[in-house]
C-alpha cells in the first residue's frame, strides 16, 4: 500500500478509476483499442493464412487441369485406334463395319 500519510495529495489513491472519470474513460477507450488491434492482427494473420492457402489450391487446380488434359487427349487417342481397328473388322452377319460416323 502507499503510504498516505507522506502522500501531498488530498486524495485517496486506492479509489477505483471510476471516481476519477477521465481516467476511466482513458483506460476503458485504451481497452477498446488494445481490443480492436489485438483483432485486426488476427484478421491479418488469418488474411495471411488464407492466401497462402489459395495460392497452394491454385497450384493444385493447375496440376488437375494439365492432368485432365492429358487424359483427354490420351482418351481421343485411344479412341481413334478403336476407331481404326473397327474399320478393319471383316463384316460378319451380313452387316457393315462401322464407320466412325455411324459410332457417334
Amino acid at each position: 500500500r502507499v503510504n498516505h500519510t507522506a502522500s501531498t495529495n488530498g486524495a485517496d489513491s486506492t479509489l477505483p478509476l471510476a471516481a476519477n472519470p477521465t481516467i476511466g474513460l482513458a483506460m476503458a477507450d485504451q481497452t477498446q483499442i488494445d481490443q480492436i488491434i489485438e483483432r485486426v492482427e488476427r484478421l491479418l494473420l488469418r488474411y495471411e493464412e488464407l492466401q497462402r492457402t489459395n495460392v497452394l489450391l491454385d497450384e493444385q487446380v493447375s496440376v488437375l487441369v494439365r492432368e485432365r488434359d492429358s487424359l483427354q487427349s490420351r482418351l481421343s487417342a485411344a479412341r481413334a485406334r478403336v476407331d481404326a481397328l473397327l474399320e478393319r473388322l471383316p463384316e460378319s452377319n451380313g452387316y457393315p463395319a462401322k464407320t466412325s460416323a455411324g459410332s457417334q
